[in-house]
């Protein structure tokens, strides 16, 4: 989280701490117990992956406990587990994840920031929170603090569907038109459109770090 404390501090922590859970709950592994209850209305990958943010929190908060200079950190996360058949989406804080379907993109999250959570109220317009000086207040993110709550979204991708995990200094500045047909192009490769995607935030004004990762379905 950009202006605190050593949220590059806490974004490493995250990333690594989530990605070895994953790895240690995969296959023969998979079904191992862990410190929180199992949520019978998600899959076991939904499970794994909230319970992968969660303990993500626990370390950060361990980590600030060693170092006094770490006080006060935290960051937004956002994660795809993709499965055989459906695809599990985990997400907190203001960085987003979107899906490009037949040439459609369409938002998956939902941002847990003060402005979307007045545009969701009908207070504000999108375009008013754009601009709000407000805009960059989250409302949860991993800190540290109690158990967070997580947002866990499961979906059944298709064959050649992309999926975008970007942050704020991407869509914050450009448009969900310009992104889809960034994103739609057929003749793209993967790297090129997120240099496109990054090229287009910079290009409007580039005020924030800018963060963009796709994936793509290629097996049906």
């Amino acid at each position: 989280m950009g202006g605190h404390v050593a949220g590059e501090v806490a974004s490493r922590v995250a990333v690594e701490s989530i990605s070895m859970f994953i790895k240690e709950t995969a296959g023969e592994d998979r079904n191992r117990t862990w410190p929180f209850p199992f949520e019978p209305e998600l899959s076991m990958d939904g499970n794994r992956l909230k319970a992968a943010f969660r303990l993500a929190n626990r370390r950060i908060a361990s980590t600030m406990a060693d170092a006094q200079d770490l006080r006060g950190m935290a960051t937004t996360a956002s994660a795809v587990l993709v499965g055989r058949e459906h695809a599990c989406v985990a997400h907190i804080g203001d960085s987003r994840v979107y899906v490009l379907r037949a040439r459609k993109l369409s938002q998956i999250t939902d941002d847990h920031s003060w402005v979307e959570e007045q545009v969701r109220a009908g207070m504000l317009t999108p375009d008013a929170a754009r601009q709000h000086p407000w805009r960059n207040v989250v409302t949860r993110a991993l800190s540290g603090a109690d158990d967070p709550e997580i947002d866990v979204v499961e979906v059944k991708p298709a064959k050649g569907e992309r999926f975008l995990l970007c942050s704020d200094g991407l869509f914050g500045v450009v448009a969900d038109a310009e992104i889809e047909a960034i994103m739609g192009d057929p003749g793209a490769t993967l790297d090129g459109i997120c240099g496109r995607l990054i090229e287009a935030a910079n290009a409007g004004g580039g005020p924030d770090n800018i963060t963009a990762l796709i994936i793509q379905i290629d097996a049906s």
